[in-house]
């Protein structure tokens, strides 16, 4: 028999404030159909004054929590991915875990950007096929709109805040590709391109910082990395992109997630796409697309889902599981 780590419930949150294109034109030389043409996005959600990144992880994590019909004390641990923590120290994962009221089991965060959530569920999987966990909560959340620069049009319009969480279960399996959860990993970081994604605050500066990147070169690289990662990861598994019912990538770029379909030879129509009604939310983007095509009829019981993201670092990488 094999161990996998399995979906059990799965939930997302969003911040009550809806920003749309439209409200950037006011102090930026930008409009609507400029920011649509070049990223696909029409809105996104900001968090109010004094909603902090473990509020909003919280609030998801509820709503994996209710799905999947448990309570906080039977998880074994959570995995919050954050670029944007509340504070330096503690992680917004400990948190998090105070807010549901969790007095047992252990709680970190994982920081690898927009790539976060890839590598905290491939975190979390580790943990579960070890046997050193059986449930774990992962989260992302972030809350991008405390480091953008409002001066600079090429960044500000494309992030968004929000958090998505879901509820991974060891269970019993065959062994095949058949079985549901998580069916492989694939991670890379090559830190040689730092400087084309990056926040220019921190301990180091003793401020927060503005988030830079050179659009140009995040595209470049996004979109033959993540088809790799995506290609590797189902090799690993024993399975090709004919076998994938579902494509939900990390939602940064309309133009990216295209790019990336079609390297893998997988028409839009098997890509949940959620970017016009979030923009970017870096670690948050992927749980946040998974709650919203379930809710949505999308993603159903059985179906082979690849999910792909690259952030800052670089970092990128891919998971293969069947919902």
């Amino acid at each position: 028999m094999t161990i996998r780590a399995v979906v059990q419930g799965v939930g997302h949150y969003l911040p009550e404030r809806v920003v749309e294109n439209s409200e950037f034109e006011a102090s930026l030389e930008t409009s609507d159909a400029w920011i649509k043409s070049r990223s696909g996005i029409e809105r996104r959600h900001f968090a109010a004054e004094g909603e902090t990144t473990s509020d909003m992880a919280a609030k998801a994590a509820r709503a994996a929590l209710d799905d999947a019909g448990i309570d906080a004390d039977a998880l074994d641990a959570i995995i919050l991915a954050t670029s944007t923590a509340d504070l330096t120290f503690p992680s917004a994962a400990t948190m998090v875990q105070a807010k549901l009221g969790m007095t047992g089991g252990f709680a970190f965060d994982v920081q690898a950007v927009c790539a976060g959530f890839i590598f905290a569920l491939a975190n979390a999987n580790a943990l579960i096929v070890s046997g050193q966990a059986k449930r774990v909560l992962v989260i992302g959340a972030e809350t991008f709109s405390r480091i953008m620069d409002w001066t600079d049009r090429s960044t500000c319009v494309l992030f968004g805040d929000g958090a998505g969480a879901l509820v991974l279960e060891a269970q019993d399996a065959a062994g095949s590709t058949e079985d549901r959860g998580i069916l492989s990993t694939d991670l890379h970081s090559d830190g040689r391109h730092r400087d084309i994604l990056y926040v220019d605050g921190g301990v180091s500066t003793g401020t927060t910082g503005h988030l830079r990147m050179e659009g140009k070169e995040v595209f470049r690289h996004a979109v033959e990395k993540l088809a790799q990662t995506a290609q590797a990861a189902l090799e690993k598994a024993d399975l090709n992109s004919g076998d994938v019912d579902w494509i939900v990538p990390h939602q940064a770029n309309i133009r990216i997630i295209a790019g990336t379909a079609k390297k893998m030879n997988l028409p839009m129509e098997n890509v949940v796409v959620t970017v016009q009604d979030h923009g970017n939310t870096s670690a948050a983007s992927i749980p946040l697309a998974l709650s919203v095509g379930r809710a949505r009829g999308q993603i159903k019981p059985g179906d082979l889902i690849v999910t792909e993201a690259i952030g800052g670092g670089l970092a990128w990488g891919a998971v293969v599981l069947r919902w």
